[in-house]
């Protein structure tokens, strides 16, 4: 498990839309073995497998793939009929366009348009006909089209910007993965800018591969974001490889061949630290365990490399708000 866990905040935003058409969230939350409680806690986190579920079974309750987050609903299929529409397009720039062209077909639907800048091109989501207060909807549409986009080519679009119309907020620490590069906030519009020269490679899918890629999209784009080569991704990796042992920064710097000034100067341009990112990928994986009753929460502070469990409860209660067994108890 090398994903990040998801940030309560993205299921209270999620839920929004849902709850402002009267819907009663907790059977819902009950059935993914989330407690309502669970997210009374700001610090909490799920598992992206839980928030993938999550996704699905509200585009199934509300028959709405917005969420009710707009102004009309988008029926459940629709984002798949787009994705046939344009899986025999020969370039990237054509399939993205036909997408575009797809959706405006839609009264009150939110703009999606392709802009070049010169050698750059911006995509943009105008979210000005949605009611989406946390701007969960609009998020989501940037990261499926850049993820989208991304898969039709096989390979991944390295994103130069991305900007939000919106001042930054609180939570925009968790941005580094959905959004793996510079971000600009009380921006013109809310776009994602990348090299035009990925507009003219041809897709490498077709319809049997895109079958398989509709069973779990795009909820599983949104639940499971790749930071690509970002330094900070790299970092994780490495120290996911052998979580019994874990490596030191000076073996960190030396695996990405820097020094390990370098390398701190780096993390703290990108606004963290080495003991940030093994407290971040100790968290995620302490949550993968107590989800499971495969551990018991001794084995699992053992397996996360803290001396004692008394450590492993303090740093879990600082980074999430709660005790290891109150997480366990609350999952259940």
């Amino acid at each position: 498990m090398r994903e990040r866990t998801i940030a309560s905040h993205f299921v209270r935003a999620a839920l929004r839309g849902a709850e402002r058409h009267g819907h009663d969230c907790t059977p819902l939350l009950r059935q993914l073995s989330i407690q309502p409680a669970l997210l009374d806690e700001p610090r909490a986190r799920i598992a992206p497998e839980q928030f993938t579920r999550l996704l699905q079974l509200l585009w199934e309750a509300l028959d709405d793939e917005y969420m009710g987050f707009g102004r009309t609903r988008s029926k459940r299929g629709t984002f798949a009929m787009m994705c046939y529409a344009i899986i025999h397009c020969r370039t990237l720039e054509k399939a993205l366009g036909r997408g575009a062209l797809f959706y405006s077909l839609f009264a009150e639907a939110p703009s999606i348009r392709l802009e070049r800048e010169g050698d750059w091109v911006r995509l943009t989501v105008d979210d000005r006909t949605l009611w989406d207060p946390d701007h969960f909807l609009v998020e989501s549409l940037l990261v499926i089209w850049h993820r989208l986009g991304s898969w039709l080519i096989g390979q991944r679009i390295r994103l130069e910007e991305a900007t939000f119309t919106y001042a930054e907020p609180a939570h925009s620490g968790e941005y580094e993965l959905l959004f793996p590069c510079p971000r600009r906030y009380v921006a013109d519009s809310t776009s994602l800018l990348f090299h035009a020269r990925y507009l003219a490679m041809p897709l490498l899918q077709d319809e049997r591969t895109l079958k398989q890629f509709l069973e779990h999209s795009p909820a599983d784009l949104l639940a499971r974001p790749d930071g690509g080569d970002s330094l900070i991704s790299q970092i994780r990796r490495l120290l996911g490889r052998d979580c019994s042992h874990w490596p030191d920064l000076d073996a960190v710097a030396q695996q990405l061949h820097m020094s390990p000034q370098t390398l701190r100067r780096h993390l703290r341009e990108e606004g963290s630290s080495f003991q940030e990112l093994k407290d971040h990928l100790r968290r995620d994986l302490a949550i993968y365990h107590l989800g499971r009753d495969e551990l018991a929460i001794q084995d699992i502070a053992e397996q996360l490399g803290f001396s004692e469990p008394s450590a492993f409860h303090r740093a879990f209660k600082k980074w999430t708000g709660l005790t290891p067994g109150a997480y366990r108890a609350q999952e259940g």
